[in-house]
């Protein structure tokens, strides 16, 4: 005997086995082969009677067709977009110069004539979350003593203005111990350090992109000679992307309201102007 596992019957036969069942004392054996179907269908259809479901049961849930429910799931709906945005609002969008920087850390590729036991370069890198300047060096290794060096050789010593927070993710280059290299750096410069959730480097998006940016434009579009040579032209692409290069982030309205993408260092410009102006 064939029996289709999906085999449908009617609200009339399934009355009739519930009937044979009880009253009639017929098997779950009898009753299948009787049916046609399987032994297991046979309980599923006494289960429900029991439960007084004899006809089929559908999957769809009347609350959704109410328009009392769907306002009410409208209005969820848009509670958790404005408290996301708002989250998004406190995180990305700092308000003056210094008040988050990110960093982040690139092993570089090997040069040419390397091989594969070189000892291999790592760029640094610090983007300020309001301006977009962006500051970078190339060190020996990813040690915390490295991060440090470039912390107080690259970026503090450099910048016109106070940095507030450094943000990073948890790599040991960044992140260890009170007797830390690089804590007790930004620990003597009052700096405060805050880290991306552990394993969600994504968090710290903005350095990400910007050593995209940099491998893009200055790394892949070199044939450096030497590890010296390479250093050259990153401190020629930093000039370039501050001065020269819109972001397009930066956006700037003037008083006709005319806008346009300004680069980082014109975006601080007006920052400061601004600031001595209110003064």
């Amino acid at each position: 005997m064939n029996i289709h596992k999906n085999t449908r019957l009617l609200p009339r036969q399934r009355e009739e086995i519930w009937l044979a069942y009880t009253q009639n004392k017929q098997n779950v054996t009898s009753l299948a082969k009787e049916y046609k179907v399987s032994r297991p269908t046979i309980y599923k259809i006494l289960k429900l009677a029991r439960g007084r479901l004899l006809k089929p049961q559908t999957s769809i849930n009347n609350r959704f067709r109410q328009a009392k429910f769907g306002i009410k799931r409208l209005a969820k709906v848009e509670k958790s977009i404005q408290e996301r945005l708002k989250k998004q609002a406190k995180r990305y969008n700092k308000s003056y110069p210094g008040e988050m920087v990110h960093v982040d850390t690139k092993r570089l590729p090997l040069l040419k004539g390397q091989h594969t036991q070189s000892q291999r370069e790592y760029l640094f890198v610090a983007i300020d979350d309001y301006s977009r300047e962006l500051y970078a060096a190339i060190m020996p290794d990813k040690t915390a003593f490295s991060a440090a060096t470039f912390l107080t050789q690259h970026l503090i010593d450099p910048c016109p203005y106070t940095i507030e927070v450094i943000y990073s993710d948890n790599g040991t280059e960044y992140k260890g111990t009170k007797d830390h290299e690089f804590g007790k750096a930004c620990y003597q410069h009052h700096i405060n350090q805050k880290f991306t959730k552990v394993a969600n480097p994504k968090t710290n998006g903005k350095a990400e992109r910007v050593i995209r940016t940099l491998m893009q434009m200055w790394h892949d579009k070199h044939e450096f000679t030497d590890s010296q040579h390479r250093k050259q032209e990153l401190t020629r692409f930093i000039n370039f992307y501050n001065t020269v290069k819109p972001h397009s982030a930066l956006v700037y309205q003037d008083q006709l309201g005319h806008k346009r993408t300004l680069t980082p260092y014109e975006y601080l410009e007006i920052y400061f102007a601004n600031s001595v102006n209110n003064a």
